[in-house]
């Protein structure tokens, strides 16, 4: 019991945390390119993780993990922070919140065909159930939404997010949720920087208040939330953890009603309630346990290399 409610804790830290990212991202926009603001948040987020990780006993990858590290920095943190950004500069917060929270979608899908889980009838209702409360959350701005390439690129966003769960899944079968997590935001970080020219002068001119933004987005939405994400993916399979992002768009509106004092409508309520009876709906109908074939041979792959290195 003490172990579930640590996950929870895990998951609801993360969820708070990226809903807060919208807002964040928004006020370092007026100041910052899209891509310097990726890279100072990440090389932000980068630096907390270093310590971290050099603080605890953790690992450095082995040299046939690199290619997959790489691969899941560039899509889960590059790409997805990327088209996030240049995103927000052309739709509004709630179109931004609506398309980019089809992740659970998009994983769901991917974690069915690529790491063989297995998700029951009513886990596909309860997530479309959740995605139709947050469409509604998103009515509003829903009536002026069309096809456009700020649309596209939060697609794109979501996609590759969906994309970075799956592809870290196997990793945390064999390092821990810290090394993980750092592996991947270094190496996004790193993809980053020839996106990123003249990046400290921007640096230099931008009032030191942006500044902070932005500093505030790598240390807690992306370095903490990243961290405490990776945990509960070690623990809960990808397509149920996910599930949960649904409750961002939520998360974000009541952020709003304390920081701008912006009232929710009854729209809000409806949405709000669909979204929390899918999340329990995935979490007790919806699952299903994953198929150990695959893992377990990973696994022992894994320590046969080990070995054999040793």
């Amino acid at each position: 019991m003490n172990k579930n409610w640590i996950i929870m804790a895990a998951i609801a830290t993360t969820l708070l945390l990226w809903a807060s990212a919208f807002v964040g991202i928004r006020a370092g926009l007026e100041a910052y390119s899209p891509t310097h603001l990726s890279l100072l948040r990440y090389a932000t987020a980068s630096i907390v993780l270093l310590f971290y990780f050099y603080k605890g006993k953790n690992r450095l990858p082995d040299k046939q993990d690199l290619p997959r590290i790489m691969l899941t920095g560039f899509v889960g943190i590059t790409v997805y922070n990327f088209a996030l950004n240049f995103g927000e500069l052309r739709v509004t917060a709630g179109v931004a919140s609506f398309v980019v929270n089809t992740v659970p979608i998009f994983t769901s899908i991917l974690a069915v065909f690529i790491l063989k889980e297995r998700l029951r009838f009513w886990g596909w209702g309860a997530i479309f159930l959740s995605f139709i409360g947050v469409a509604i959350i998103s009515l509003d701005d829903l009536q002026s939404l069309q096809i456009s390439g700020g649309v596209l690129l939060l697609l794109i966003a979501a996609l590759s997010q969906a994309t970075y769960f799956v592809l870290q899944k196997p990793l945390l079968q064999k390092y821990s949720p810290v090394e993980v997590t750092t592996y991947a935001i270094i190496a996004g970080t790193v993809c980053m920087i020839p996106f990123s020219p003249h990046f400290f002068d921007s640096l230099l001119h931008t009032p030191f208040a942006k500044t902070l933004i932005v500093i505030y987005l790598g240390v807690f939405p992306g370095a903490l939330a990243y961290l405490s994400w990776s945990f509960a993916l070690s623990k809960v399979q990808a397509s149920t953890v996910s599930s949960f992002l649904f409750l961002v768009p939520l998360l974000t509106l009541g952020i709003a009603w304390i920081w701008l004092s912006e009232i929710p409508t009854m729209h809000t309520w409806i949405g709000g309630i669909l979204i929390l009876i899918g999340v329990v709906g995935m979490n007790t109908l919806g699952k299903a346990k994953a198929m150990p074939e695959k893992t377990s041979t990973y696994k022992k792959e894994c320590l046969s290399k080990k070995s054999r290195s040793k």
